[in-house]
């Protein structure tokens, strides 16, 4: 509201100002003699002078501007430094790069085996699978647990096989077969949820 205040404060304070330097005696347009053997006329608007001379005419001396112009009695328009003035929005940036596509993750559901529970977590950089963690994976023996850091060596994690394959569609790890299925099918869908 201040800034559209100051704004219009200082349109009406330049447009006075214009009005009374315009009105001002000595401001106007400098009065032109007629030429050599015409006689001056006193009715009717002067006609328009033209201000090029030819090179072999004589050149006479201009008449001179008053030093400067009576000061009006308004006071002075505010100046506005730039923090001041009104803003107006700038043009978007355009880049040259394109724009990089979104990341998110997805996690599939848990699925249950006769040695415990089996739950992946995907992440997608646009439509490509570029990430793949075992949230879950059966722990309840030694046994089980081994088989479990079989299954996620060879599947999860950014150089597994579900970013190399980029699908579901993975070979079953030897002794653990039942941990494969599970995990293959969190991952299944998982993938199907990102679509």
């Amino acid at each position: 509201m201040r800034r559209a205040l100051f704004a219009i404060t200082g349109l009406a304070a330049s447009t006075t100002a214009m009005v009374v330097l315009k009105a001002a005696p000595g401001t106007g347009q400098v009065a032109q003699e007629p030429p050599p053997g015409t006689a001056p006329t006193t009715d009717g608007p002067t006609p328009p002078v033209d201000t090029e001379e030819s090179p072999s005419a004589s050149r006479e001396p201009r008449a001179t501007r008053s030093p400067k112009p009576a000061r009006s009695t308004e006071a002075p328009a505010r100046r506005t430094d730039s923090s001041e003035a009104p803003r107006t929005p700038s043009a978007p940036r355009t880049t040259t790069a394109a724009p990089r596509p979104a990341t998110r993750t997805v996690t599939g559901p848990v699925v249950g085996n006769e040695y415990g529970n089996v739950q992946v977590r995907i992440t997608l950089t646009g439509s490509r699978i570029t990430d793949a963690v075992a949230l879950e994976l059966p722990e309840r023996t030694a046994q089980s647990e081994q088989r479990s850091d079989l299954v996620d060596s060879r599947y999860s994690g950014v150089a597994g096989l579900v970013v190399a394959r980029q699908s579901a569609d993975l070979d079953t790890v030897s002794g653990a077969t039942a941990t494969s299925q599970s995990y293959r099918q969190s991952l299944q869908a998982a993938i199907d949820r990102a679509r």
